[in-house]
């Protein structure tokens, strides 16, 4: 959780410096929070798609293919819980 509030973080900070004016704290503080936003958007995007190519599987393999898809969503569940109680 640390790590994404990080990302976004080093992300403001790259677009403040492209810019011609600084960016004034409430301003730093918006584009942040609009940049982890995104950040865990595409995060649990990408969780949709594991779950997705793993459903995708082999009939062989499907029993391990759902064990990993029920993993995956446990873990997405626990980011957003986490990201609620943040707010």
């Amino acid at each position: 959780m640390d790590r994404l509030r990080e990302i976004a973080e080093e992300a403001t900070k790259g677009i403040d410096e492209l810019l011609v004016t600084h960016l004034t704290p409430e301003q730093f503080q918006k584009v942040e929070r609009i940049v982890e936003q995104t950040v865990i958007k595409a995060l649990l995007e990408g969780q949709h798609r594991a779950v997705d190519a793993a459903l995708h599987a082999p009939e062989a393999d499907q029993d391990v293919a759902h064990k990993i898809a029920t993993a995956i969503r446990q873990k997405n569940d626990a980011l957003i819980a986490n990201l609620s109680s943040l707010r």
